[in-house]
């Protein structure tokens, strides 16, 4: 057997990373969208997102963001169209994103995980040092 007929063997320190599926609101408002800095204590901490969370093995995307919006603002939002779907590759696992338009519908947002919110106009958002570097692309401008 040639060295180029031999089996490959995967290196047994080589483990596939872990796949996380998480979801994100681009909540808008009077042509404004707002943006979270991830609080103190999390991965990623002092970096801008679409908030939003992990979808849970029992959930679609829009209940998990419906839920997610529900803990991390305190209050109720509308999620409407898809916008995009974009995967990261993190030290920690690969994020598997996906971004839906979000309206509204009942309070107003409260800081409970985050740092800081802005509402800002989309020409403004790549300002911001995004958790994933090119969320802000998600979305038209």
């Amino acid at each position: 057997m040639t060295v180029v007929d031999q089996p490959r063997q995967r290196s047994s320190h080589q483990t596939p990373k872990r796949i996380i599926n998480v979801v994100g609101a681009v909540i808008v408002k009077d042509g404004k969208i707002l943006c979270a800095q991830r609080g103190e204590g999390r991965s990623l901490a002092g970096c801008w997102e679409f908030p939003g969370g992990k979808i849970e093995p029992h959930e679609t995307a829009r209940q998990a963001l419906h839920r997610e919006i529900e803990e991390e603002l305190m209050c109720d939002v509308e999620v409407a169209d898809k916008v995009c779907t974009s995967s990261y590759d993190y030290d920690f696992g690969t994020v598997v994103l996906t971004s839906f338009i979000c309206h509204l519908l009942n309070g107003t947002p409260h800081l409970t995980e985050h740092h800081e919110m802005r509402w800002l106009v989309p020409s403004e958002i790549s300002s911001l040092d995004w958790a994933t570097g090119k969320q802000c692309d998600c979305f038209p401008q």
